[in-house]
């Protein structure tokens, strides 16, 4: 059986808050999902994190996570739907978490094809965080944190009905991978499958060591896939 998840064209979301048009662009393309895999993949790019002043609207691009994309479109070859979000404006934005917001706007989306379990979110940098935000409601299986930005205690937001893969170049001077260590071993130590794998010498970008970046997440989100299909 066929099911087809709205990924590819892009979803013009309009809507007002706090007097401020909102128009976002959520893009990826239609594919039918078969094979042994059935399940969905959320990419959430970075952003920059020290931001807090809302910016105009804009289509934030980041092609370390294109790449990434592709690289799961290709890797767990089955047709698995790949969604990557790209952000209304740039940054957090606390209060009003515009990027958070349109995350949950694509997963929803995704989840009137699978369950939670089949859903794996991955995210790099201020990506990991909106990740990590996104998992609290228990709907997503499986989240990596590719050197996520947690300035505080985000990763505590994981319950341990999710599974974690967190990558972290050691030569990170963006995001701090010492900070990262330290929650993802607070979540395991309170239930949570929770892995870390540090990238030796490897910096806030992809460009050192790639393939394994790219690697590692596929595989991990093929395992995860694998095992609830399993379940089932």
């Amino acid at each position: 059986m066929l099911v087809t998840a709205a990924v590819g064209r892009a979803i013009r979301l309009a809507g007002t808050r706090a007097g401020t048009q909102r128009n976002a662009q959520i893009g990826a393309t239609v594919m039918p999902i078969a094979g042994k895999y059935r399940g969905g993949v959320l990419v959430l790019p970075g952003g920059k994190p020290a931001s807090t002043a809302r910016s105009h609207p804009l289509q934030l691009t980041n092609q370390r996570i294109d790449w990434l994309a592709r690289s799961l479109r290709r890797r767990p070859r089955s047709g698995v739907p790949v969604r990557r979000v790209q952000y209304q404006v740039r940054g957090w934005n606390r209060a009003e978490l515009d990027a958070l917001e349109d995350a949950e706007i694509a997963l929803a989306s995704m989840r009137e094809h699978f369950d939670a379990a089949k859903m794996v979110v991955v995210g790099h940098s201020m990506g990991g965080r909106v990740a990590a935000h996104l998992s609290a409601s228990g709907d997503v299986g499986a989240v990596v944190a590719l050197a996520p930005w947690w300035p505080r205690d985000d990763a505590d937001l994981i319950p341990n009905t999710c599974r974690l893969l967190v990558m972290h170049g050691t030569a990170d001077t963006w995001t701090d991978p010492h900070s990262s260590y330290r929650q993802t071993l607070r979540a395991r130590d309170r239930g949570v499958d929770a892995q870390w794998m540090p990238i030796e010498g490897a910096g806030r970008d992809f460009l050192r060591q790639w393939p394994r970046w790219h690697r590692l997440t596929a595989q991990f989100a093929a395992s995860q896939l694998s095992e609830r299909l399993r379940e089932a």
